[in-house]
């Protein structure tokens, strides 16, 4: 049977095995194949010129003149498939040519369009070749939108590529091409197909000459305008309304011919009901603003802005408001190019003239609510280019001064500095110090008005009463602007300034939420990265005179003077200075008798410090850290004596210090590493003074607090640092860690031996002696899970020796089941429960930033080993059990990616919706969380759950005795989820239901409850209401 026959025979029942026989014709893989009535016996022999490719054409007589229209096609597909499977060098121009007239006489036969795709990514295809396809194109399929998509699609794609690979030849045709190619691609509808028409056209209308032409191209497009596509569910080619849009809004914009046409049916429809036809209409307008040239431009200017302010001075919707303010800032930042200076007659002018006169008259009156939205224009007028700016400032500014000076009230005052304030935002983007600023060779147009805004500035921001937090606020932004400005306030000007917001951070009496405390320190983190010199002068020694040697209990400023301190030390100059000098007051106060929240605050200061700079190239870490030994000995010497600087020996300074300890070893050098870590038990001390805690069996609970500084500093070392000689094996120590974690009875010292734990198990113990750390585990009679062994603390130690290996990824399978077996156990099954949530739970010392091997496989791998036990043994078990076993899998889903769970919702959904009948409301709160994803990412699964559901997330958000405000808010997030992800007529039924239970919850005693109330409530009384078409 010839290969053409056995190709139209399995076509219909298999194409993908059709393929493969024309791939193996060209390819030639059987020994001997009989093409087209045995006259080719394979492509090979074609390509070793045993055969012609006019034999071959010749050959296919009999089918391709069949008056089976479907034989024909099937034919021609067969030799498309043959050419697209040759190498792209095998045929010659001559061949190719031949083939070209071969398909384009029979284009309308299926397969042709396919092969001519073929032929035309060859580099052999000359410009005749591709001219003679796009007329054959032209003539035959005139037809086209009355075909299957798929066949316009595959057109499309020819075209397509002849634009992209043979334009020249395409464009040598002129008004031929551009008639042509326009009438076909007119009237289709398929989002898909459009994609690619747009594409098309918008390279016609860029690159031919349209003259004559510009109304049928124009038409040709916006005819599809406003886009109001809505994919459907699945869509697996994933185009969305906004590609459309974005497509179109290109060809729009794509000449200046189509500004008579375009623009007058724009502003038509800018009277459009719907706000997001009106939203697409100004997006369009301001790709025309920036897409046509100065003189279309200035043309349309002044027409445009009188459509375009209506939306701003007449606000309805906030985001038209910002739309219509990108357009108009487009036509000045459009009729600014090439400007130079500030000419009254050029079109920026001509266009800003109008616009400016109506916006003092609205200025007029400043508290009205127009004055607001005239302020905005002018900003973004002033943002389109320095010469906008300087017309803005030099027209507008002089008017402001002249009403504030006569302004009769505060609240006028207020209103025109907030305006005035607005107007002057955008000097920063030309005119600012800093080096984001776009550099203008315009003189500042502020200048003039200098001295006079310094002088109302600040007499506003120190002279306005206390009360008047808003407008003072309004006040010091605008003098913090000024500092800010190159060419405007003089050093002397900005040390005043600097001046007034020390007083205000350090005096002023905190009203309201500490706005302008705020504020001012934000003036100063921003004047201490352009003039860092100002700041160590004024600031700090004003600041530093703030902090006391000595404090009573009640009292608590310093936290202000250092929470300030910490955030203007934000360049490297200012933090060296404050490090200093934090140092040194913390040696002063540690001497005398200070309540623990002082020294606390300021190595809380000290580590905020250290985190925002980098440790790794700072010329001073060795001096910090022989700061910090200092404190490390002191600690240690306290520990031993009673009534000696108590606060070190605080657990929660020595957590402190410890975070400092573990930030500054983590940096230093190998060889510093090695020396440290012989000391990581006797902190630097002399050894007759202090005998490392695990060395002892009777240790005072203030001694024992010191291990919380050893876990640190083991947390800081590099993996590949030996341990203490102390220890020969980590198996050593360890051993020693769980006999003293087993007995402690403080919490603070036995989370940090927990801690300690883990780490040694994780980062210190090399493979080949992880079976010590097995036989701590197992080990009869001495082993951990042994049941006559089990305590609360060993519960405890087994679930973070676990953690060690399990993040590992080591004996995961053995040690998860076993641990799974724990939750049998009627004493300490519901603490062995609670401890999955740790398993996998970030940690501060077992951390990726400590060195801790931690493998990106580590939680789906639990989470696939623990799900299918803990569902099965859930089928089984009494209540008690299924209690722990759900509270288990909270505990690992807290710590999941979503990409792991959503394979898993059969089985996972009905066993979290098991757990919202649990006392335990942290479990609620986890469960919640991970139904509200799976409703986000697989709405079908929770909608056969709706009922059950939406009675217990009522339940939940209205009991704030036995639910924590957490679990409330997740309940009222999950149901505010629910609208616009499952389908409205079945959450119709449950509308009253949810819009009555929610009502209870509206008197939350938490405000974040409360809101999310008002908004969950509102998206459900919203259900039947139609959305916009967008």
């Amino acid at each position: 049977m010839s290969d053409v026959r056995n190709y139209l025979l399995t076509v219909d029942r298999d194409k993908r095995e059709a393929s493969l026989i024309a791939q193996e014709t060209a390819s030639s893989k059987r020994a001997c194949l009989s093409f087209v009535l045995r006259k080719l016996t394979s492509t090979a022999e074609l390509e070793s010129q045993q055969l012609t490719l006019i034999g071959i054409v010749q050959s296919l007589g009999e089918y391709v003149v069949d008056e089976d229209a479907i034989i024909r096609s099937k034919a021609i597909t067969f030799l498309s498939q043959v050419i697209g499977a040759l190498s792209p060098t095998f045929l010659s121009r001559q061949q190719i040519q031949v083939l070209c007239h071969f398909l384009c006489e029979r284009i309308e036969d299926g397969g042709a369009v396919a092969g001519l795709t073929k032929l035309q990514e060859l580099e052999r295809l000359n410009k005749d070749m591709a001219i003679l396809i796009l007329r054959a194109m032209l003539k035959r399929f005139q037809d086209l939108q009355i075909r299957p998509q798929s066949q316009r699609l595959q057109i499309l794609e020819l075209l397509n590529g002849l634009m992209s690979k043979h334009r020249s030849a395409i464009k040598s045709m002129h008004s031929e091409s551009l008639v042509g190619i326009t009438d076909l691609v007119s009237g289709e509808k398929d989002p898909r197909n459009l994609m690619i028409v747009f594409s098309i056209l918008r390279v016609i209308m860029v690159e031919w000459d349209i003259v004559g032409h510009a109304e049928t191209l124009f038409d040709a497009v916006f005819c599809y305008f406003p886009i109001t596509f809505r994919p459907p569910p699945d869509d697996p080619y994933r185009i969305t309304a906004q590609d459309l849009k974005s497509r179109l809004r290109g060809c729009i914009a794509a000449s200046d011919y189509f500004a008579p046409y375009a623009f007058p049916q724009l502003i038509d429809k800018l009277d459009s009901s719907s706000p997001t036809v009106k939203k697409d209409v100004l997006q369009t307008i301001t790709a025309c603003a920036l897409s046509y040239n100065i003189a279309t431009m200035t043309n349309y200017s002044i027409t445009l802005w009188d459509s375009l302010k209506y939306e701003i001075l007449n606000v309805q919707e906030e985001d038209l408001a910002e739309e219509a303010l990108v357009a108009i800032r487009a036509i000045a930042e459009r009729l600014s190019n090439g400007l130079t200076s500030a000419v009254p007659k050029t079109p920026l002018a001509i266009y800003m003239r109008p616009i400016m006169k109506e916006c003092n008259e609205y200025l007029q009156a400043p508290q009205h609510k127009q004055s607001k939205s005239a302020g905005q224009i002018l900003e973004s007028i002033g943002t389109a280019s320095s010469v906008a700016l300087f017309l803005v400032v030099r027209t507008v500014v002089p008017q402001l001064l002249t009403l504030y000076r006569d302004a009769d009230s505060i609240a006028k005052q207020r209103a025109l500095l907030e305006a005035l304030l607005q107007i002057l935002q955008p000097t920063l983007i030309f005119h600012g110090i800093t080096s984001s600023a776009k550099r203008s060779n315009h003189e500042n147009p502020l200048k003039p008005f200098k001295d006079s805004l310094f002088e109302i500035f600040s007499q506003t921001l120190m002279s306005i009463a206390d009360e008047e937090i808003s407008f003072r606020v309004v006040a010091l932004k605008s003098l913090l602007l000024l500092c800010c400005l190159q060419d405007c306030l003089q050093d002397n000007e900005i040390e005043m300034a600097v001046q007034y917001f020390d007083e205000i951070v350090l005096s002023e009496n905190t009203l309201g939420r500490g706005d302008l405390r705020n504020a001012a320190i934000e003036g100063l983190v921003d004047i201490s990265r352009m003039k860092p010199a100002m700041i160590l002068d004024i600031t700090f020694p004003a600041f530093m005179a703030k902090l006391p040697d000595s404090v009573r209990e009640d009292n608590v400023d310093y936290n202000v003077t250092l929470e300030a301190l910490a955030r203007i030390s934000a360049e490297r100059s200012t933090s060296d200075t404050l490090i200093r000098r934090l140092f040194s007051r913390l040696d002063v106060i540690l001497l005398t008798s200070v309540p623990l929240s002082y020294p606390q605050a300021i190595l809380s200061t000290l580590y905020y410090v250290f985190n925002q700079r980098s440790l790794n190239s700072d010329p001073n870490l060795g001096i910090y850290f022989d700061k910090i030994v200092g404190l490390l000995s002191r600690t240690v010497i306290a520990s031993t004596k009673v009534g000696l600087s108590v606060a070190l020996t605080e657990p929660q300074t020595m957590e402190l210090l410890g975070r400092l300890l573990c930030l500054t070893v983590r940096t230093l050098d190998t060889h510093t590493q090695h020396s440290i870590s012989q000391q990581a038990y006797t902190l630097f001390s002399d050894g007759a003074m202090f005998a490392p805690v695990p060395f002892r069996e009777d240790v005072s609970e203030t001694q024992r607090r010191t291990m919380i500084l050893s876990t640190y500093l083991l947390a800081g070392l590099a993996k590949d640092i030996p341990l203490p000689y102390h220890y020969p094996t980590s198996a050593d120590l360890l051993n020693d860690l769980v006999r003293m974690l087993l007995s402690e009875t403080s919490n603070v010292i036995r989370h940090s031996l927990l801690q300690q734990t883990a780490l040694l198990v994780n980062k210190f113990t090399p493979d080949n002696c992880l079976h010590y750390v097995t036989d701590i585990l197992w080990s009869s009679p001495a082993g951990l899970l042994e049941t006559d062994n089990l305590s609360n603390n060993s519960v405890r130690a087994v679930f973070w020796i676990a953690k060690g290996l399990l993040l590992r990824l080591a004996d995961a399978d053995e040690l998860l089941h076993c641990l799974l077996g724990l939750l049998n156990n009627k004493i300490y099954g519901n603490a062995a429960a609670r401890g999955f949530a740790l398993l996998l739970a970030p940690d501060e010392i077992v951390s990726r930033e400590n060195g801790a091997a931690i493998r990106f496989l580590a939680k789906q791998k639990v989470f696939n080993i623990c799900l299918p036990e803990i569902a099965n043994a859930f089928r089984k078990s009494d209540t008690m059990l299924k209690s722990n076993l759900l509270i288990a899998l909270s505990g690992i889903i807290r710590s999941t990616a979503t990409e792991v769970l959503m394979p898993e919702i059969e089985t996972l959904l009905p066993l979290l919706l098991q757990s919202l009948h649990l006392d335990d409301s942290e479990v609620k709160a986890a469960s919640i969380e991970t139904i509200t994803m799976i409703c986000q990412e697989n709405p079908v699964a929770v909608q056969e759950h709706i009922s059950s559901l939406v009675s217990q997330l009522l339940k939940c958000a209205a009991d704030p005795k036995s639910n924590t405000p957490k679990a409330r808010y997740n309940a009222l997030r999950c149901l505010r989820g629910f609208p616009g992800k499952i389908k409205e007529r079945t959450l119709l039924p449950f509308r009253g239901a949810v819009t009555r239970g929610i009502l209870m919850v509206l008197d939350d005693p938490k405000r974040h409850v409360r809101k999310e109330a008002v908004e969950c409530r509102s998206s459900w009384f919203n259900l039947d209401e139609p959305d916009d078409d967008d």
